[in-house]
């Protein structure tokens, strides 16, 4: 392997994990909660459950290299929609009006890289393929 992939695999592994966690944490910490969130800022209240099963299904699928390109655009899309509907007012850092979004595009920004990446050998996508190609 070279670097650049061993690099991929570092930035894969740590996007799947933060996600993971942001979504066991929606649900742990009681999923009406961040309904009533979105609610408050416009968003259909349902949408916490899909942004929620995305962090947590699609954390655990990143970790493994399961579905990385449509995984990691899914988590795109979701840093997006972050950035867009409840960081921006808070500034890249935070201004005491809300967090910043400073973190939430170093998300897009390693989602966007896997997109754009060639599939890892470490991954189960690489393994799945190399099985069919025997």
């Amino acid at each position: 392997m070279t670097k650049s992939e061993v690099g991929t695999v570092i930035l894969r592994i740590v996007l799947g994990l933060t996600f993971f966690i942001h979504g066991l944490d929606k649900f742990q910490g009681g999923i009406s909660n961040t309904v009533g969130y979105f609610d408050s800022l416009g968003i259909p209240g349902f949408l916490a459950y899909v942004v929620a099963l995305i962090e947590l299904i699609g954390g655990i699928a990143m970790i493994l290299g399961i579905g990385t390109k449509v995984v990691a655009l899914l988590f795109a899309v979701v840093m997006v929609g972050a950035i867009f509907t409840a960081k921006l007012p808070g500034g890249f850092l935070g201004n005491g009006q809300g967090a910043g979004y400073e973190l939430d595009l170093a998300l897009l920004a390693i989602s966007i890289y896997l997109i754009l990446a060639d599939r890892n050998p470490l991954s189960l996508d690489s393994f799945i393929a190399n099985k069919k190609n025997s």
